[in-house]
């Protein structure tokens, strides 16, 4: 199993049946978990079906590894859109974890891509969020308005500002 998501993994399993962190050893972390900063998502699918999603867009922890060990513990209880994950539902999830590279500014759609970028809008202090290569996004357009509707930013709301960003997706 990938690293990345055996940590998310190993966090989800201990936080849900102790309620205590997860502690890995040394030797279960990259290099790039222990010295990067860098923001993360983790997704929790069951049956194929999302069950939680919670990440950041930039680094909040000190390393990465910290970084996808509270998203994986936000994602498994805390995302508003689902109950708390309980332990019976443990073995049947799959966890994917994104690692966000650095955000882009852009000036137009042109400079999209659903496979490749995420796009981040902002409108004051509103600012939402999405993934590339999400299965349903097939448009920019689509990508956009989704960005658009978790910010609650209205659809035809004008000044917006756009971000893109590419991912290192570990499955």
């Amino acid at each position: 199993m990938d690293k990345y998501v055996s940590l998310a993994k190993n966090t989800i399993d201990t936080y849900i049946k102790t309620r205590k962190l997860y502690e890995p050893g040394k030797e279960e972390l990259s290099e790039e978990m222990l010295h990067r900063r860098a923001g993360a998502f983790v997704s929790i699918h069951k049956n194929g079906e999302l069950r939680g999603c919670i990440g950041t867009i930039a680094a909040c922890q000190d390393t990465l590894a910290e970084e996808i060990m509270m998203n994986a513990i936000s994602a498994s209880t805390r995302d508003p859109r689902f109950f708390p994950i309980k332990e019976e539902e443990l073995m049947d999830l799959e966890i994917n974890v994104d690692v966000l590279g650095e955000r882009e500014a852009i000036s137009s759609l042109e400079e999209l891509d659903v496979i490749r970028y995420g796009v981040i809008v902002e409108k004051g202090v509103k600012r939402g969020l999405l993934l590339p290569d999400l299965e349903g996004v097939d448009s920019v357009e689509e990508q956009v308005s989704i960005a658009k509707m978790k910010a609650g930013i209205g659809e035809d709301e004008k000044d917006i500002k756009l971000y893109r960003f590419e991912v290192v997706r570990h499955e």
